[in-house]
């Protein structure tokens, strides 16, 4: 087994039992106890586990919400192909909102370069990588700079989205299942982010397939309000056809 299978089945195993030991670990695995440390570290690096003596919790139990430049170095090549995917539901002309995130980030990226569209994100850092490209015409919301995922939250982006209709919402999350939906740890976020999917006809998800084992405070959506998901071949498929189930398309790039 590759280090980074072990690490998922690690956090995995630890977001089902809330947290993990590291004695248990080496035994599972067949590996030194300093292996499963190196892991941990990997993971807590990644923002995705919280180190404690003896062990690591995952670290939705604590309420803890990684920073945007952690996640954007995990599952980045899971993250492309998602980001390639979701370019099939952009309109050939028209608006679309994009949620700030790291995953609607590599769609911004990859955006054709002769589409001409109206783009509306609530993300500063998207907004200076989109107003290079003459073909787009680019709304910036304003608010408050959330610090620790560059999003604007509050009062005046959920105005200003309340005045506008666009043919996509392209969304991020942080958690998602059938039975709570799609959640994330911030409730000013997740105002924004239901705001977003309120003034779409459609709704995208872009959400690579760890996202799916976890739930955060604040629900934003249910996946009957959501039209298209699109994750990761990670996701398992019988995963995968209970979300379908409850009313999205997935798509597995």
């Amino acid at each position: 087994m590759y280090a980074e299978e072990r690490q998922q089945e690690i956090l995995r195993a630890a977001r089902d039992a809330g947290r993990v030991d590291v004695v248990t670990l080496a035994e599972r695995f067949g590996v030194t106890t300093e292996t499963i440390r190196r892991d941990l570290t990997a993971l807590e690096r990644a923002g995705v586990l919280r180190r404690v003596h003896g062990g690591a919790i995952p670290v939705e139990r604590l309420g803890f919400e990684p920073a945007l430049a952690a996640r954007d170095e995990v599952m980045t090549a899971e993250k492309e192909h998602i980001a390639k995917a979701a370019l099939a539901e952009l309109p050939e002309d028209g608006s679309v909102v994009i949620d700030a995130g790291s995953t609607t980030s590599r769609l911004v990226q990859a955006l054709p370069p002769d589409r001409e569209l109206t783009v509306v994100v609530n993300s500063p850092p998207l907004a200076t990588v989109l107003a290079a490209r003459p073909n787009l015409t680019v709304l910036m919301l304003g608010g408050r700079v959330r610090g620790r995922t560059l999003a604007t939250v509050e009062d005046w982006a959920i105005q200003q989205l309340s005045q506008l209709n666009v043919d996509v919402a392209f969304m991020a999350t942080n958690g998602c299942s059938v039975a709570k939906g799609l959640t994330t740890p911030d409730p000013a976020e997740a105002a924004i982010k239901r705001a977003m999917i309120a003034c779409a006809d459609r709704a995208v998800l872009l959400a690579d397939h760890t996202k799916f084992s976890g739930t955060y405070l604040a629900r934003f959506a249910t996946l009957g309000e959501i039209d298209v998901v699109i994750t990761d071949t990670g996701l398992d498929p019988d995963q995968a056809a209970a979300l379908a189930a409850a009313g999205p398309e997935v798509v597995r790039a």
